[in-house]
């Protein structure tokens, strides 16, 4: 539950980036470097809220994306769309791209959100 509310804190965190710093005007934000930053920061929450829940504590090397791809496959299909998209929309087009429309973070953490609430409802299962 600990790594739950860590992931809830992170998601809030880029939440804030966005609307203090990233100065959003007709639709675009007007800063890309806080949108890349919002971008990491809400994917780590997402990370740390699968880890809770597939998190193999024996492996100490970083896992990578055919990991989690592998793990949420066996466990529930539309997560692992939903995780496909959050690793397009937040790691890719925001914290490497750093796209400007407000629209496509929204989504972004929309489904961030969405796979933070699903991990928590596995947690207390």
């Amino acid at each position: 539950m600990k790594d739950i509310i860590e992931a809830k804190r992170y998601l809030s965190n880029a939440k804030t980036i966005l609307s203090e710093k990233a100065q959003k005007e007709d639709g675009y934000y007007q800063d890309r470097k806080y949108v890349k930053m919002a971008g990491h920061t809400a994917y780590a929450g997402v990370l740390v809220a699968l880890d809770s829940i597939l998190g193999d504590k024996k492996k100490k090397t970083r896992k990578s994306l055919e990991w989690y791809q592998k793990e949420l496959s066996a466990l529930d299909r539309k997560v692992l769309s939903d995780f496909m998209a959050v690793y397009d929309i937040l790691h890719l087009s925001m914290s490497y791209d750093g796209i400007l429309r407000a629209s496509v973070s929204t989504e972004g953490l929309y489904l961030a959100e969405k796979i933070i609430n699903w991990a928590e409802q596995k947690t207390q299962a």
